[in-house]
Order: C-alpha cells, then sequence, then structure tokens
C-alpha cells in the first residue's frame, strides 16, 4: 500500500466514522426561541471532542486494515485473478 492510498483511505475512513459520531450525545432541547436560529440546532455539538473519538477511532481501523494488507489477509489482486 502506498503512502498516498494510505492517506486517502485514512482520509475516507475518518470522514465516515466522523459522521457516524456526529448525532451522538446531542442535546436539541431549546429554551429560547431566538430569531435566525435554527430550532433543532444543538446548543453545544462537543465537535472538538468528536474529532478526537473520530480520529482514535479511525486510527484503530486503519491499522487493523494495513495489517490486513500487509499480512496479505486482504489482497484485492489475488482475489480478482
Amino acid at each position: 500500500m502506498s503512502l498516498t492510498g494510505s492517506l486517502i483511505i485514512y482520509v475516507l475512513i475518518w470522514w465516515i466514522v466522523f459522521f457516524a459520531l456526529l448525532p451522538i450525545d446531542v442535546n436539541r432541547e431549546k429554551k429560547q426561541n431566538i430569531i435566525g436560529i435554527d430550532a433543532g440546532a444543538p446548543e453545544n455539538p462537543k465537535i472538538i471532542k468528536k474529532f478526537v473519538y473520530s480520529t482514535l477511532i479511525t486510527s484503530i481501523i486503519f491499522i487493523i486494515i494495513f495489517l490486513l494488507v500487509k499480512y496479505e489477509y486482504l489482497n484485492i489482486r489475488n482475489l480478482i485473478s
């Protein structure tokens, strides 16, 4: 697996995990009706916490995929031929 391919796989996995974590731990109850703010928008989305969790989960998944490719348990070229 090349460096570019590894980076692309890592980024794709990171975005998938990040979007999966976005709706978790979100409080949507609004106490005030302020003009110009969507009623469904979260008060505190805890985005930094989700960035960190997404990076940790993605790193674990990527290490597993990298090891599977390195030791040829996951080899697309062998599956095609």
